[in-house]
């Protein structure tokens, strides 16, 4: 049996997308998941927005400008040149590129991993366990 076969879990990792809105004072809320398997040739986003919590944190905050740099994650995994350089690399260096530590409003938390038969159905449930 293939190590990609529909029966055998695969490896995969992730990261959780976290808006910090005022990095100074550390606080955050997962807003979007990162799923990376690479048996699978699989990279994909996922991201939901709680407004009214991130205004909570802070009610300046633009929460479009949040949502647009999800979408520009969401980009950069399916490779689309309007979300910039990144997208352009393989799948490997895309994900390493969105795990990296940066010191922004959207920053990537610790990558974890696990296995999985299907990649997409497991990001689906990242994002209810941990952001919605």
């Amino acid at each position: 049996m293939s190590p990609t076969s529909p029966t055998s879990p695969v490896a995969y990792q992730y990261v959780t997308l976290r808006c910090v809105p005022r990095v100074d004072r550390e606080e955050f809320l997962n807003v979007g998941v990162v799923v990376y398997a690479q048996a699978h040739d699989y990279l994909d986003a996922a991201w939901h927005v709680d407004r009214e919590r991130l205004a909570a944190l802070d009610p300046g905050l633009d929460l479009d400008r949040v949502c647009e740099a999800l979408e520009t994650v969401r980009g950069v995994c399916a490779g689309d040149a309007a979300a910039g350089a990144a997208a352009g690399h393989p799948l490997s260096q895309r994900f390493g590129f969105l795990k990296a530590p940066r010191s922004t409003v959207l920053q990537p938390g610790p990558v974890h991993g696990g296995l999985t038969r299907d990649p997409a159905r497991q990001l689906e449930h990242l994002l209810e366990r941990l952001v919605r």
